[in-house]
């Protein structure tokens, strides 16, 4: 295992490249839709069903992904998973149906699930290594590798074509995965210190672990634990998919503005994860878990009403920054005690609930303000932060280490 403080500095470096990597990707995808979905000729209806590909795929990968980390390794997969995304980002603009778009999604979308269940399954172990609550710093890079991404395509879009520009993405992602990937292969994955493997071998055999570090298989008695860890992800992932999708149209409709200021509004939330994830490892060394997540979640719902039911844009925006700074920290500690719990299947267990919540979000945002109103919808958001933050309360015995 790696035993020096240079190898660990060395695995947290490659982990954050590849976190900001996978952001990076994705955004870039996501800002070129629009192009692809006149290159297809999908109607709004036809293009929904497409990008559900992403999502099955994803879901369908993340359920895998934890096998397959066990059985060889969550550096391997990481890399093999990095490699699959930067190819298949090409794959959209090639397309000309609805139909083969969804196909190709499905590939694209198996490759970044199969990546989020690996590198964060990879964190995990370093976190429980270096005894240091550093996972909120990886989905930082995450964050930021979203924001240049869609900055970067937004400054694209005019003058590159959509295959152009993912073929691009898709060039400059496999020249940083392969240093990067080559580095990563050569640490071995840490063991914690207070899970030392223990090892037998016969004559001429090399060494055969009894038990690892790292935790397997779930089992009934960790389960019920990781799934409600699961449930916090979720809760926060529908904020994240309901303030991406429906922010700018809430300002635009309800508040009057133009276009160009309502899209501040995610803008504004965007950069307040990002911020307070950069702060995050800071937040939770003085606070711990519990509190973080119990605080998060009061933060995230006071700010989410403030948001909804603002009379004013700015008091709207400062909604949303208080929101993304309460949610910032809830994802990233969750998916980590799903891990130290139960391992990569923890962490596929975890991010495929985290996950279905920011699917849920935009659709059922969407359904409540057809029933009621979109700042009536949005307050749901602020209902799943504070269920959030009460699942953190009552289970504050198992999320403190």
């Amino acid at each position: 295992m790696p035993d020096t403080r240079t190898d660990l500095t060395r695995l947290r470096v490659a982990l954050t490249v590849f976190f900001a990597l996978d952001g990076f990707l994705f955004a870039g995808w996501v800002v070129r839709i629009p192009a692809i979905k006149e290159q297809t000729n999908a109607s709004a209806t036809t293009l929904g069903l497409a990008l559900l590909g992403v999502s099955a795929g994803a879901v369908v990968t993340m359920t895998l992904t934890g096998r397959l980390c066990r059985r060889y390794g969550n550096h391997q997969v990481t890399v093999v998973c990095a490699i699959l995304l930067c190819l298949s980002v090409t794959l959209p603009p090639l397309t000309h149906s609805a139909l083969t778009l969804g196909a190709v999604l499905l590939i694209f979308g198996s490759a970044y699930g199969g990546i989020n269940v690996a590198f964060n399954s990879a964190a995990v172990d370093l976190v429980r290594t270096l005894r240091r609550p550093i996972m909120p710093s990886f989905h930082a890079a995450f964050s930021l590798g979203g924001m240049t991404g869609a900055g970067l395509g937004a400054l694209l879009a005019g003058a590159l074509s959509a295959t152009q520009h993912l073929v691009g993405l898709a060039l400059f992602g496999l020249l940083v995965t392969l240093p990067t990937g080559r580095t990563l292969l050569r640490i071995p994955p840490p063991i914690p210190p207070d899970s030392a493997a223990r090892t037998t071998a016969r004559p001429g055999q090399p060494e055969r672990p009894e038990r690892t570090g790292r935790p397997g298989r779930p089992r009934e008695r960790t389960l019920a634990l990781v799934i409600t860890f699961g449930l916090i992800a979720l809760c926060t992932a529908y904020g994240e998919g309901a303030l991406a999708d429906w922010s700018a149209l809430h300002l635009e409709q309800d508040l009057d503005t133009t276009p160009g200021v309502a899209a501040a509004g995610y803008s504004c939330f965007a950069l307040a994860m990002t911020v307070g994830r950069l702060t995050g490892t800071r937040l939770l060394e003085r606070l711990g878990q519990t509190r973080t997540l119990v605080t998060g979640g009061t933060t995230a719902a006071l700010g989410m009403l403030l948001g909804a039911l603002a009379p004013a844009l700015w008091v709207a925006l400062l909604g949303f920054v208080i929101t993304g700074l309460g949610l910032a920290n809830l994802f990233p500690v969750a998916i980590e005690r799903a891990g130290t719990l139960a391992g990569p299947d923890g962490v596929a267990i975890a991010s495929t609930l985290g996950y279905g919540g920011m699917l849920l979000g935009p659709p059922a945002i969407g359904f409540m303000a057809d029933w009621f109103s979109l700042p009536a919808a949005l307050t749901s958001v602020a209902a799943l932060a504070a269920t959030a933050a009460a699942i953190a309360f009552v289970t504050r015995g198992a999320a403190e280490r």
